[in-house]
């Protein structure tokens, strides 16, 4: 058996942990220097956990949603840099494995992936439309069988470590803003002119800079499958589920912190409940509730894929909406229960119990796509359709 082979023999989880274990070593490092977190991708990369939601004739090994937000939430509790950009890499990897059925290029392409573990990233947002997803200035110009695109990307995680970048742009010159398709372009086929520097309060490590993107490529490149369909169906859902998981991840280690602090409290007072000790219950059961979202969540994406119906379905993208509102909210409660635990302990950075960079990344959650303007899509869709209220609907 190949040294690769014994690795995928492993449990996704136990790959997961392993690699979060170099991760937390460096997690303080990469949120201080803003910095790619080199040391927690590398480790995942030894444990070939790249391209594992990949089919298994490309190299994958068939890895379901469920268990890929596993992976986020175990590595959301060592380094969120990392685990923020595992995921983003991740909803890449859906849309390709997906949307690209049937195109040579792009089943190579995830052969390539599996084989290298190579790191995707992507430009969505661009100047003039900001983070509006469904939106784009920029369109690719075809030409022949060569496909060429410039853009001018506000933010694009992770670019200048990332060996390929998936950029969505209107269809044509003359299309609509929201005609759009998403081309796959290689490290060696475009250029990047840094425009802004990613200097920001949480999220570090994913050195989300701006960059003007110009790219040259043969025109096969280009998804099949219009982006609309992919956005809808796959990459916004996708996108909440699994940062809903790394989120939970950071909750959970400072949970995980305040239950230690309270147990030390415990150990020196003996015979009596420590202060933080009712807090520290709250705070157990906001997490419940917060993995709970995400679970149900999974389930429901799990259920509808295939099913382009349900998929499309207002009840799907309310449900999918709530989860990104709902524990992007919660766990900035939870983590503040947890630093009012710890007190000065977990205010101060380098102590067993500090929380500021769990309470600093976790401010990111709220703007990652903005909650006003997720509020606003759901309070649309609620005005005209009649929202399920069924226990098990």
């Amino acid at each position: 058996m190949t040294a690769a082979a014994k690795i995928t023999a492993m449990g996704l989880a136990d790959r997961a942990k392993r690699a979060a274990k170099v991760a937390s070593e460096f997690a303080d490092k990469v949120d201080v220097e803003g910095r790619f977190p080199v040391e927690g991708m590398n480790a995942l990369k030894a444990e070939r956990l790249m391209g594992v939601m990949i089919r298994p004739e490309f190299g994958g090994e068939g890895a379901t949603l469920t268990e890929i937000a596993d992976v986020c939430a175990i590595l959301g509790q060592a380094c969120a840099a990392t685990a923020m950009t595992y995921a983003m890499h991740q909803i890449q990897i859906a849309s390709l494995a997906d949307y690209a059925v049937g195109s040579a290029w792009h089943e190579g392409f995830q052969k390539r992936i599996c084989d290298e573990q190579l790191l995707i990233a992507s430009a969505t947002s661009e100047a003039g439309i900001g983070g509006n997803l469904r939106n784009s200035i920029c369109a690719v110009e075809v030409e022949g069988d060569i496909v060429r695109l410039t853009k001018d990307a506000t933010v694009i995680s992770y670019g200048a470590n990332a060996d390929a970048i998936m950029v969505t742009s209107r269809r044509h010159v003359d299309a609509a803003h929201s005609d759009q398709v998403a081309t796959i372009f290689l490290k060696d086929q475009y250029t990047l002119e840094q425009t802004s520097k990613w200097d920001t309060l949480g999220m570090r490590g994913t050195c989300s800079d701006g960059y003007i993107f110009k790219a040259e490529a043969p025109a096969e490149q280009i998804l099949p499958r219009p982006f609309a369909e992919i956005a809808a169906q796959s990459m916004l859902a996708v996108s909440h589920l699994l940062w809903g998981a790394l989120w939970y991840g950071i909750a959970a280690d400072a949970v995980a912190r305040g239950q230690a602090f309270v147990k030390n409290a415990a150990r020196k007072a003996p015979g009596q409940v420590p202060p933080g000790a009712l807090r520290l219950a709250e705070a157990s059961s906001l997490l419940q509730l917060v993995k709970a979202n995400v679970v149900a969540g999974l389930k429901q994406f799990e259920g509808c894929k295939g099913d382009s119906d349900a998929l499309n379905a207002m009840s799907f993208s309310v449900a999918m909406n709530n989860v990104k509102i709902g524990t992007s909210q919660t766990i900035l409660t939870i983590i503040n229960h947890c630093m009012l635990i710890c007190g000065i302990a977990g205010y101060k950075n380098g102590t067993p119990f500090s929380l500021g960079r769990h309470l600093r990344d976790a401010h990111s959650a709220q703007l990652m796509i903005s909650n006003d303007r997720i509020l606003g899509n759901t309070s649309t869709m609620l005005l005209v359709n009649k929202q399920d209220t069924s226990l098990l609907g």
